[in-house]
């Protein structure tokens, strides 16, 4: 695979307005860098007439790559798939709503220069609108950016923003599944990798209606139960299901031992007593624990070991 400077991935769904003023700023952009670049747009299964649109730009352009899915399948899916086409040592992400200005993307990668592997934007003032606006959308991302920052220990202040810039190594270590594109930063650095902000401009929506809502936050919080996992618990899951296990256990014997003592020291009658189904019930959960722990090793070893995967990333090596 050859190989140029830069990739551009651009996720998009039913933007057929925001297609070709995208497509114009991004070009002016692209075209004062001065680098080698492909732009490569994911159509996540538009139904709206974008990929007509981006069929009249591609006739005239050999740098704008598409790819077009059979159906819906999520942003996430949609980076991932750009991930795996790209060819640039750097990769650069970006909505397709305009609501990321091509005009930053110079900025991004003057930062990537100083050495970052993860260049994301920051965008700093990005609210506006009424009260309704700051409830469903100001709200829920304040909130869910400061849980992702503790959960991951990642100090960023927008985890939401799509547009980043991303060394090609970086990426090639790590695959997306479900909705975990917002997160690649926290994993990528569970491999060492550096990461930077910039603050970028945030445009309001013109055309077209936003793909996302308040029940986004939801899926969010689920998210960051797997990203814990995964950061903390993918190599040695015995630990977190094992303690767990530990702990029922160690309850349930507790109450089993007291429960046993009234029994034989002062005659009283514990068969009625909820206190004992809960003892049994503590011991059953503690055992299943321990075994789902075992079975968590056995499948983190085959996770590895199947793909050829590592459990450590190399920066450099000198020999």
């Amino acid at each position: 695979m050859s190989q140029i400077s830069l990739s551009i991935i651009i996720p998009l769904y039913n933007e057929r307005e925001n297609v070709k003023p995208l497509y114009g700023e991004l070009k002016s952009v692209l075209a004062k860098l001065g680098e080698e670049y492909e732009i490569i747009i994911v159509d996540d299964g538009s139904t709206d007439g974008s990929l007509e649109k981006l069929k009249e730009l591609k006739a005239k352009d050999a740098a704008l790559r598409i790819i077009y899915f059979r159906r819906n399948f999520g942003q996430t899916a949609a980076i991932q798939a750009g991930f795996d086409y790209a060819k640039g040592k750097i990769i650069i992400t970006m909505d397709a709503d305009l609501e990321n200005a091509p005009q930053d993307i110079p900025n991004i990668l003057k930062k990537m220069a100083e050495g970052f592997d993860i260049d994301r934007g920051w965008r700093a003032k990005c609210w506006g609108g009424g009260i309704s606006e700051v409830i469903t959308r100001k709200v829920p991302s304040v909130l869910a950016n400061f849980l992702i920052s503790k959960v991951s220990g990642v100090p960023l202040h927008d985890f939401g923003c799509t547009l980043k810039a991303y060394k090609r190594e970086v990426i090639e270590e790590i695959r997306l599944y479900g909705d975990m594109h917002r997160f690649i930063p926290a994993i990528a650095c569970q491999y060492g990798a550096s990461v930077a902000e910039v603050k970028v401009q945030f445009r309001r929506r013109k055309y077209g209606k936003s793909k996302y809502g308040f029940s986004r936050t939801f899926k969010v919080f689920l998210d960051l139960i797997v990203l814990k996992f995964l950061l903390g618990f993918l190599t040695r899951p015995i630990q977190i299901f094992g303690s767990i296990g530990f702990i029922f256990s160690g309850l349930g014997i507790v109450f089993g031992l007291y429960l046993s003592g009234l029994k034989v020291f002062l005659g009283e009658n514990i068969g009625g007593r909820p206190l004992l189904l809960l003892s049994i019930l503590l011991l059953v959960l503690g055992v299943q624990f321990i075994m789902l722990g075992i079975l968590g090793e056995l499948m983190s070893r085959t996770y590895f070991e199947s793909q050829g995967k590592k459990t450590y990333a190399i920066r450099e090596k000198y020999f």
